[in-house]
C-alpha cells in the first residue's frame, strides 16, 4: 500500500450550502471548519488546502445555548494604551450578524497563510438570499 499526498492542483472542490437557521453555533462551526479543512475527504492532508467551498446563509438566526447571549463578548484590540474594545453578542448580532460564524469558524482553523486560505472559502449571508446559486451547492445537512 501506498501513502498519497494531495497535491494542490488535483484538488476538486465542491460547493456546499448551510442554513443557519435555528442551529447551534459551536456544532455548525465544527462541522464548518472540518469541511472547510477538508477532513471528510480520504485524500485530507494536514499540509494541502483540500477543503470545499462552504456558503452559509441565515447567519443572523443562529443559536447559542445558556445565557451566552448576555454573557459572551468578543474583544479586539487597537494595539494603543487603552484600546481595548469589547463588545456582547447581542449588539454583534444587531450590526454584524455574520462576525459571529466567522469568528468561531477562524478559531477552529489553523493560524498562519493555509488557514488564512482555507478561510477565503467561507462565504456568509445574514439573510437568506446568495450569489452563488451559478455553482449549484449541495445542500448540507447539519
Amino acid at each position: 500500500m501506498k501513502t498519497i499526498s494531495a497535491k494542490a492542483n488535483t484538488i476538486e472542490r465542491e460547493w456546499f450550502l448551510v442554513d443557519a437557521s435555528d442551529k447551534v453555533l459551536g456544532r455548525l462551526a465544527s462541522e464548518i471548519a472540518k469541511r472547510l479543512r477538508g477532513k471528510h475527504k480520504p485524500i485530507y492532508t494536514p499540509h494541502v488546502d483540500t477543503g470545499d467551498y462552504v456558503i452559509v446563509i441565515n447567519a443572523e438566526k443562529v443559536v447559542l445555548t445558556g445565557n451566552k447571549e448576555n454573557a459572551k463578548v468578543y474583544h479586539r484590540h487597537s494595539g494603543r494604551p487603552g484600546g481595548l474594545k469589547t463588545v456582547p453578542v447581542s449588539t454583534m448580532r444587531k450590526q454584524h450578524p455574520t462576525r459571529i460564524i466567522e469568528a468561531a469558524v477562524r478559531g477552529m482553523m489553523p493560524k498562519g497563510p493555509l488557514g488564512r486560505a482555507m478561510m477565503s472559502k467561507l462565504k456568509i449571508y445574514a439573510g437568506s438570499h446568495q450569489p452563488h446559486k451559478a455553482q449549484s451547492p449541495k445542500p448540507l445537512n447539519i
